[in-house]
């Protein structure tokens, strides 16, 4: 999800802020997914003489569908039907409160500043300390994962709530800062230690008693751990020269994790933060000048950062320390239950962008995570481990993400994804390219993708397999630099500013036998999202209402029944309306038939959704609301939650529970 900023040249204060991720730093994105899009559909409507995006839409996934044998009917686009979705959903808008659907009840469960370790003071935002927040509830939390209590219990009233902290907003945050980019470069020394201290992620034990949820202050489980937790490297990378620094010589062990977006779990129940736009912490010459600057440029990485932290701090000077952000932009696993677990950087799922980490179990019990790099065209990625799980000895998974095999996604225009292995030494990945070994593949993993022609996407965020059904469903939330010589008969728009999603079919879906391991799948479109009449080449069930249609896919989630549970990101600004949640059935007669459930406050975004095993709750991470253009800390656009006067606004965690204590959705 974006942190934002003002486009290059442009006063700090005026104009319409920009994504990081709508930069891009692919600076040869060859073919996009749109570009196979328009292949695909405009070759079969020729030669059958098809006339319309529709026609030749359903045209394509009829032809999917008969290949996918047993699920056919669920990939073609339904004309009517009921969705199975009995909530009445809510309208557009856009307003300093949230809304769900009638019948439901919004629980604020934890919010930034809120006690989490000990005896946390309480939260002052006009006197805040490093000191407190190290022990507090860190800011804009992102990914969400709900762990049951007791371990490897499906107990829907008890567990653990993980929640990352992804970045900051130091206007809202920090008194007389000033909005915008410049008021974050104002920050004092105490000021970016406290931010550094918000980032990473907080553990806490909840329990719902009577309906409702709370906190279990001073649980043994509750933990924070920040841009300054101790941590440790493993895997391929693990000590190569370029994670050496002066404070850690073995390039072993790493001080804390920083833009943690979404993430995922493991079957054996340890939990994996992925770290993001971990680009925008450093500044120094030597993004320019520096040995490493072409591999800087392919991150992002720029002579000034977003942040002001290398001013007080050492090791984001990239003149100092040119490969502390090489330790950066890996997914991290820990454990939940143990408080005192370390931390570890799994190098092997490789280094990038990462929205997140989902896993799927394939047929032969190896595990695969799906990931996507959330930039203009960037790739999604695949991880398969090199063995089972073992689910009778949780101590023998331990290092499994130490060992497999990274692939990254090339989609065909014939309808296959063809998954290609980044591996030293197999195709151009050799010392004569610059790869003098596994370790330098995953370093630079981007690089790699470059040279195997995997194909750039619209922005992948989320790639997560709905457990109902084996499918894979890839969040693609925009491309505005798309040119009008990509426009396509899919998506016939110059820029593609609403995204869409896309499905993706290894071989046995719809089975007891899913082969995710597999090299090779099938592929479809979901949706098309926009305004259907305003938004060209928006696509969505027929019966889709006014206020069914969405804007800039991100985040998703699926409950026991297969269905669909997507967050927004970007329509305040895409399509001038507010970020939520909808959801859909994938399969039958209501396929596609998005819903919305839920409507963020201004400036919010929603987050890592996430139900608990009954599906009785849903949790959602609201992150930076009321981070509207020229909102400060002294004149937010929304004093949400709180909305007491003096309170800035404060990312939460909320639980969504039907009022009759039903199943959400039903």
């Amino acid at each position: 999800m974006p942190d934002t900023l003002e486009p290059l040249g442009s006063p700090a204060d005026t104009g319409k802020p920009i994504e990081i991720e709508d930069i891009g730093s692919n600076p040869n994105p060859r073919e996009t997914i749109g570009d196979v899009m328009q292949r695909r559909l405009s070759r079969r409507a020729a030669v059958l003489g098809l006339g319309g995006a529709a026609a030749a839409a359903t045209l394509v996934d009829q032809m999917v569908a008969a290949a996918d044998g047993a699920l056919a009917q669920g990939l073609v686009p339904m004309t009517d039907g009921p969705s199975t979705l009995g909530f009445a959903e809510i309208r557009h808008g856009m307003a300093q409160r949230d809304a769900v659907a009638e019948g439901y009840e919004i629980q604020t469960v934890i919010r930034w500043g809120d006690a989490v370790v000990g005896e946390a003071p309480a939260f002052n935002p006009t006197a805040q300390t490093a000191a407190a927040q190290e022990v507090q509830f860190g800011y804009n939390n992102d990914f969400i994962d709900f762990r049951p209590l007791p371990q490897g219990s499906r107990n829907s009233d008890s567990g653990l709530l993980v929640v990352n902290h992804e970045y900051t907003d130091t206007q809202l945050m920090f008194a007389g800062i000033g909005a915008g980019r410049t008021g974050r470069l104002r920050a004092t020394a105490e000021q970016s230690r406290i931010e550094l201290l918000a980032h990473g992620l907080s553990v806490v034990e909840i329990r719902k008693a009577d309906g409702r949820w709370a906190v279990v202050p001073n649980s043994r489980y509750n933990r924070r751990i920040t841009g300054e937790t101790p941590m440790r490297v493993s895997g391929p990378a693990a000590g190569h020269d370029l994670l050496k620094t002066s404070a850690d010589p073995t390039g072993t062990q790493v001080l804390g994790t920083l833009n943690n977006c979404a993430g995922g779990n493991t079957p054996w129940g340890t939990v994996i933060t992925s770290e993001e736009n971990f680009n925008q912490y450093f500044s120094g010459r030597a993004a320019t000048t520096g040995a490493q600057a072409e591999a800087y440029r392919r991150y992002g990485i720029a002579a000034e950062g977003t942040y002001g932290w290398s001013r007080f701090m050492d090791r984001f000077d990239l003149d100092k320390e040119p490969n502390e952000p090489n330790r950066f932009g890996w997914n991290v696993e820990f454990d939940p239950y143990d408080p005192t677990s370390v931390p570890v950087k799994r190098t092997a799922m490789g280094r990038f962008k990462h929205e997140g980490a989902t896993h799927a179990i394939s047929a032969d019990g190896r595990v695969v995570f799906y990931q996507g790099d959330d930039e203009r065209f960037d790739y999604v990625y695949k991880f398969v481990t090199a063995r089972p799980w073992n689910p009778n000895d949780r101590a023998a998974n331990r290092d499994l993400l130490d060992d497999g095999t990274l692939y990254v996604a090339r989609f065909h225009d014939d309808g296959r994804v063809e998954w290609l292995p980044l591996v030293h030494g197999q195709g151009p990945l050799t010392a004569a390219n610059g790869f003098a070994s596994q370790a330098e593949v995953l370093i630079n993993t981007r690089r790699a993708a470059d040279l195997l022609q995997a194909t750039p996407m619209d922005r992948p965020e989320d790639v997560e397999a709905n457990p109902a059904t084996g499918r894979v469903y890839v969040m693609l939330t925009n491309n505005s630099n798309r040119t009008a010589q990509q426009v396509n008969r899919v998506n016939p728009r110059a820029a593609n500013t609403q995204g869409h999603v896309v499905e993706i079919i290894p071989p046995g879906a719809g089975t007891n036998a899913v082969d995710h391991a597999a090299t090779e799948a099938r592929w479809a479109i979901f949706l098309m999202a926009g305004k259907p009449g305003t938004d060209a080449g928006a696509r969505y069930h027929r019966a889709t209402s006014d206020a069914g249609w969405l804007s800039c896919p991100d985040n998703c989630a699926f409950d026991s029944k297969g269905r669909i549970w997507i967050a927004t990101d970007g329509a305040p600004s895409a399509a001038g309306v507010a970020d939520g949640i909808w959801a859909a059935d994938t399969m039958g007669a209501g396929r596609a038939l998005t819903k919305q459930f839920y409507r963020a406050p201004t400036g919010a975004e929603v987050c890592g959704p996430c139900f608990t095993p009954d599906d009785r709750t849903l949790f959602l991470a609201i992150q930076h609301p009321g981070d509207d253009a020229g909102s400060t800390f002294e004149r937010p656009s929304t004093r949400w939650p709180d909305f007491a006067e003096g309170m800035p606004p404060r990312p939460a965690v909320i639980a969504i529970v039907k009022k009759d204590g039903g199943e959400i959705g039903s």
